[in-house]
């Protein structure tokens, strides 16, 4: 008989693995520090994350609108960390510490944004989730919401993982 494996939604990470992820995508990628971006929900189908609006992220002072650049990036820096919690989970056989060396070939081979509604507002939420994790590459799905809820842009990205 085969061991039962359990399913993405089951899995349960352990706090050495979340802190680990948490150091390298917060700390350790200072990218994600110019944007403020921290992760706020880390599960094996979907990840969360939160920017804070500030001066540095403005792209259009008229309107103190966030700047395009800032939703493609974070939709992509989220896309990214979708497919590490992915693989984490995939991989819940080997330590948390050898899961985190997993990442090092991780990078965007493709990545499509529609910007929906202009980002207006004091914080923003970010959403991703892997759809296909294949041995070589991984689909995700984004989206880019309001302090409201409202949805301003969304995603679609392709990453390499080996």
């Amino acid at each position: 008989m085969t061991p039962h494996l359990a399913a993405p939604e089951e899995i349960e990470f352990e706090e050495e693995f979340v802190t680990g992820l948490k150091k390298v995508f917060e700390k350790m990628i200072l990218f994600n520090q110019v944007l403020g971006l921290k992760i706020t929900s880390l599960k094996p189908t979907q990840v969360r994350g939160r920017i804070d609006m500030k001066p540095e992220l403005i792209g259009h002072f008229s309107f103190n609108r966030l700047h395009g650049g800032v939703i493609s990036a974070g939709l992509d820096a989220m896309g990214g960390l979708a497919v590490m919690a992915a693989i984490g989970a995939r991989h819940m056989d080997e330590t948390p510490l050898q899961r985190l060396q997993r990442f090092g070939k991780l990078s965007t081979i493709d990545l499509r944004v529609d910007y929906l509604r202009p980002g207006i507002g004091e914080h923003f939420e970010l959403r991703a989730e892997v759809m296909r994790l294949g041995s070589r590459v991984a689909s995700t799905r984004m989206e880019f919401l309001g302090a409201d809820g409202k949805l301003l842009s969304t995603g679609a990205g392709a990453y390499i993982v080996s």
